[in-house]
């Protein structure tokens, strides 16, 4: 049974009631979630699951579900029990979740600093990287500091766009990534667009202006191997 993934039209909802669609060993799934489960490098949110009488479940992780538009909501071990059909208010950990949204924002900022295929990437609530196919003589951490903090203060609205596949298919340059290939076969697949700076294939969750991602720098620079290099970043 499909889940309403909230995230998707607005990633700044904290919390909405939702009735428990699901329960397995993997988890609890709901019929609607403000939930981000892990995936593109950003990880499951955490949070609580709170039902009328006060019983309350704490969420340690969101994964997909093996059918698509779905969310398993990972307990912490001993959680109390919920049944299918049980009416919960599910709450984020908002303050993990939000640094989420700016550091993987910042990320697409990066990505057009640094313009090289991204063979990888990782977002914690602090810092996030990414790995490129790039001579590691042309990664200057003061450069990439410097512009990518340049980008964030031009206070740019970010913008989310759907195009079909079709569309997607013709404009293979949209895809930076090598590892990961955007989701195909629904019919169309979600843009994050910052105007002038960037547009390309991404369902995560991002800040509604790049000004909100702060001051950041540049963490390390190091060669994981031939073809990638990583440059990690962070809040200043």
């Amino acid at each position: 049974m499909a889940c309403e993934l909230m995230f998707r039209d607005d990633a700044y909802l904290q919390s909405c009631d939702a009735r428990v669609s699901a329960v397995s060993e993997r988890g609890i799934e709901l019929d609607r979630t403000v939930f981000y489960p892990m995936g593109g490098g950003q990880p499951g949110d955490m949070g609580w699951l709170r039902r009328a009488d006060g019983v309350t479940v704490r969420v340690i992780d969101a994964r997909k579900g093996a059918e698509p538009d779905t969310v398993v909501h990972v307990p912490e071990a001993g959680a109390p029990a919920l049944a299918v059909g049980d009416a919960v208010t599910a709450t984020l950990d908002w303050e993990r979740r939000y640094a989420h949204m700016r550091i993987h924002t910042c990320l697409h900022v990066l990505s057009c600093v640094v313009v090289a295929p991204v063979t990888g990437g990782n977002i914690t609530a602090d810092k996030g990287r990414l790995d490129f196919d790039i001579d590691m003589s042309l990664l200057d951490a003061a450069r990439i500091e410097r512009e990518v903090n340049a980008l964030i203060e031009r206070a740019v609205d970010t913008e989310t766009v759907w195009i079909t596949d079709a569309e997607l298919e013709a404009q293979p340059e949209l895809v930076k990534t090598m590892s990961v290939q955007p989701p195909r076969g629904a019919g169309r697949v979600r843009l994050l667009k910052i105007p002038g700076i960037d547009l390309q294939p991404c369902g995560g969750t991002h800040v509604r202006n790049i000004a909100e991602i702060g001051r950041v720098k540049v963490l390390k620079i190091r060669s994981e191997g031939k073809r990638n290099k990583r440059v990690e970043i962070g809040f200043a």
